[in-house]
């Protein structure tokens, strides 16, 4: 190989064109969703959006947070679309779907001390939200810990091509089924009537962000975890290229749509306990790693199709219901005590699969 060709390959693999043009889009999308309704600094977030749906389903009872998110139901329909086109759509599982289950409701509940998950972590950086600085830390942290475990051979094994392959389409069956029924009858689900539930941007606008972001991300695999991980282990930035373009893109549009505001005070949705932000970002990571990807990136290979994300899926939204259901979830006020006990207690439960799921 030439000189010139390996400068070539070097340079795509420093600055891949997919997963900056992946990470410009939400980025992008997300500032402008939030001018249009959103909650502030939430114009995409798989743990607030899946907990608003939990609450639409009417797994738990927060009036304020209730929900059927349109942009996560475009982004299931926009991943198997584009899983479809490229042949990847089809059933996998048996890679510990019960575990993966618990990791994902842990996630959701870290996300939920935190309030939100990493991309929002990223969208309140790029809204001057100073407090997610702190979620930043103990994302890098978590991540480090579960990076020092790979090491050391934990894994919780690959998954494998089913036999049965109309079990790979139930997601973005629901999902279909979700837009039928939001357009149609959208009285049949619960609704805020304030909060954050009752603040969202136009459903045709929201459902068509979500298949945008869906198409790219699953043709990307933009994962905002795997890209810190894929730089400790292999000092790869090809990941971690799109997780700093999410961030120029929304830091651009808010500030072009004059929605930047530094600071810690008087931010949306969120809250000054520093110690738990950092700590509910911490297991959110640390789960992260151990489930092979990011919430956004659970959502993306359940959407093409794999079973095992499909359970950490359902783990989080479980793990929404239950920490709204007994008081675990934070608010502006700080973080309740229940809720800094469910964190310690996932953590001490991702150290466990941490030391026990190792390879022979």
């Amino acid at each position: 190989m030439t000189s010139d060709m390996l400068s070539k390959t070097n340079w795509k693999e420093n600055f891949p064109p997919l997963v900056i043009v992946s990470g410009l889009l939400l980025g992008a999308a997300a500032a402008i969703l939030v001018k249009l309704g959103n909650p502030g600094n939430m114009g995409f977030c798989i743990a607030c959006f899946e907990r608003d749906i939990a609450g639409a389903l009417g797994l738990h009872q927060a009036k304020p947070v209730q929900y059927l998110r349109p942009e996560i139901l475009g982004i299931v329909i926009g991943a198997a679309i584009a899983a479809l086109t490229r042949r990847e759509f089809a059933p996998r599982s048996g890679s510990a779907p019960v575990v993966k289950f618990l990791l994902g409701v842990f996630m959701m509940i870290g996300g939920l001390v935190f309030l939100g998950c990493p991309i929002r972590m990223v969208l309140r950086l790029g809204g001057g939200d100073g407090n997610a600085l702190f979620g930043l830390v103990g994302f890098i942290t978590g991540i480090a810990l579960g990076v020092i475990f790979l090491r050391k051979g934990t894994t919780l094994g690959r998954s494998y091509k089913e036999q049965y392959p109309l079990s790979a389409g139930v997601l973005p069956l629901l999902a279909v089924v979700g837009v039928v029924f939001l357009i149609i009858r959208p009285g049949i689900f619960f609704a805020s009537e304030k909060g954050p539930g009752s603040m969202y941007a136009p459903i045709w606008i929201s459902l068509t962000a979500g298949i945008i972001v869906g198409v790219f991300g699953q043709r990307s695999r933009l994962c905002f975890a795997g890209g810190l991980r894929d730089m400790m282990l292999f000092r790869s930035s090809h990941l971690l290229i799109g997780l700093i373009a999410v961030l120029i893109a929304v830091l651009i549009s808010n500030l072009a749509l004059g929605q930047f505001n530094a600071g810690f005070d008087g931010q949306p949705a969120a809250h000054q306990d520093y110690l738990w932000n950092s700590l509910g970002m911490m297991l959110v990571g640390l789960c992260a790693i151990l489930l092979g990807g990011c919430p956004f990136r659970q959502l993306i290979l359940a959407s093409q199709g794999n079973g095992d994300s499909f359970f950490a899926v359902f783990g989080m939204i479980t793990g929404a219901a239950l920490a709204h259901n007994f008081g675990l979830a934070a608010s502006g006020k700080g973080v309740p005590a229940a809720g800094m006990i469910a964190v310690g207690v996932g953590l001490l439960v991702c150290v466990i699969v941490g030391l026990t799921a190792r390879e022979n």
